[in-house]
């Protein structure tokens, strides 16, 4: 039986939340699925040979987990809501891990831990504890597959859903990021520390690091660099080489302003150049541009800075590289910057109506010269015959 003060605090939470999904990531609000029944519930705590907390019942009696897939609904911990047959299969499994000769670890697992959270890809993941009797009954923790099992997340399921609730109403402030109807969690960028652009250039002898000049506009994207963007890489992957470019461009301006580097007049004036169709001179280690470039990633290793270090990269790739990978790799990098990278985005790339989440088969039947998904095809072509 769920009692009265959990069923309220439960159903409330779930209320906010659904609200919240409704309105700022209908994507993400469609993969929760209806109620589990009551029987089914009481089957699995049967199975299972446990006690579920009554929280953790009233949860399931408002949300029997979420589907699987990219825009599944997920925990600020990346692990998806689990329903009743995710919870019978993944707590099965954990209960099947060796351990070791000692038998049940209270660090690792213990044969009264519920799953009810799926990192999916790992192991990982939220759990219940269901040992009747203790005061740690109903009490959340996180399983890692490296380390074992940690509690502190929530005293209840209710309290950890209230808290949700709570982010998610925060929004950006709490890392909480929404595009294209997903929920995204992000990390909020740290400061960044100031940096004076008065530094003299350096002297062509001066020994510095070497900058990776090696770039070519005609080098071959691996189609990997696209995947992880998603419905952007799908987008990029289509529109015409020279919306690409232009998208690449902007991509760089903008991380050159995130960075401090686009007070440095050796870097904005090559960007000021690059975006009025002038051709960048052919690299060299000892021209002005690359020379402050390479003071910029002495100044980042003695700081220990590595996104300025990588923007130092990111500006010589944008520059002679390739125009897929540049845009791909700037927003990369400015994802340590701004929690709106994916808007900033899909401005440069002209607000065109994104595809859908792209698959293996997409990528399979891409026909772009400059991209390489000759694995995919070959996969595609075998899945064909």
């Amino acid at each position: 039986m769920v009692g009265p003060m959990t069923s309220d605090l439960v159903q409330d939470s779930w209320t906010r939340i659904d609200a919240w999904l409704r309105e700022h990531a209908p994507r993400t609000f469609a993969t929760l699925r209806p109620p589990a029944g009551d029987e089914e519930i009481a089957a699995a705590q049967q199975e299972l040979g446990v006690t579920f907390p009554p929280d953790l019942v009233a949860s399931l009696l408002r949300h029997n987990g979420a589907l699987e897939g990219p825009e599944a609904f997920r925990f600020g911990t990346g692990d998806r809501l689990l329903g009743v047959s995710g919870i019978l299969g993944d707590t099965g499994f954990m209960r099947g891990i060796d351990q070791g000769p000692d038998g049940e670890d209270e660090d690792y697992w213990l044969h009264d831990y519920v799953k009810f959270g799926s990192y999916d890809v790992t192991s990982d993941g939220l759990l219940v504890d269901c040992r009747t009797g203790r005061d740690s009954f109903g009490a959340i923790g996180r399983f890692f597959d490296e380390t074992g099992t940690s509690f502190g997340q929530a005293d209840s399921l209710g309290e950890y859903l209230a808290e949700l609730a709570d982010t998610l109403e925060r929004g950006q402030d709490a890392g909480v990021v929404t595009f294209n109807g997903r929920l995204f969690w992000e990390v909020r960028p740290p400061a960044r520390p100031q940096y004076s652009a008065d530094e003299p250039l350096p002297a062509p002898d001066e020994r510095l690091p070497e900058l990776d000049l090696s770039y070519s506009p005609t080098d071959l994207l691996h189609v990997s660099h696209l995947d992880g963007h998603e419905e952007l890489g799908a987008l990029i992957a289509t529109l015409p080489y020279e919306q690409v470019v232009d998208a690449a461009r902007k991509q760089l301006r903008r991380l050159a302003v995130d960075t401090g580097l686009n007070n440095y007049p050796e870097v904005k004036t090559a960007l000021d150049a690059w975006e009025r169709g002038v051709a960048p001179p052919r690299p060299d280690q000892t021209g002005p541009l690359a020379l402050r470039l390479r003071a910029v990633l002495a100044q980042a290793a003695t700081g220990r800075d590595h996104t300025r270090r990588s923007a130092a990269e990111k500006i010589a790739l944008g520059i002679w590289g390739s125009p897929y990978r540049s845009v791909c790799e700037s927003a990369e990098t400015r994802s340590h910057f701004t929690l709106d990278w994916r808007a900033d985005l899909h401005a440069d790339l002209g607000h065109q109506p994104l595809p859908p989440i792209p698959d293996d088969r997409f990528w399979g039947a891409l026909r772009n010269p400059a991209i390489d998904s000759s694995w995919y095809a070959a996969q595609y072509g075998q899945d064909q015959d």
